[in-house]
């Protein structure tokens, strides 16, 4: 199983959310689900993603 940790653009140390599953997105919003299926939405645009190396990076608004 493939899980990614979702950061910050503009700060790389944040971390959104580790262990994200799925990545949604509705508008404006991205909405992160993890492991346990709790779920984070955050306003922003997606603007990385390494699915192999497990990286997700969010220019958050």
């Amino acid at each position: 199983m493939c899980l990614s940790t979702a950061y910050k653009e503009s700060n790389p140390d944040e971390i959104l959310m580790e262990y994200v599953t799925a990545v949604k997105t509705e508008g404006e919003n991205i909405i992160l689900t993890d492991m346990m299926g709790e779920q984070k939405t955050i306003r922003g645009v997606l603007k990385y993603a390494d699915l192999t190396g497990g990286v997700l990076k969010i220019q958050c608004e």
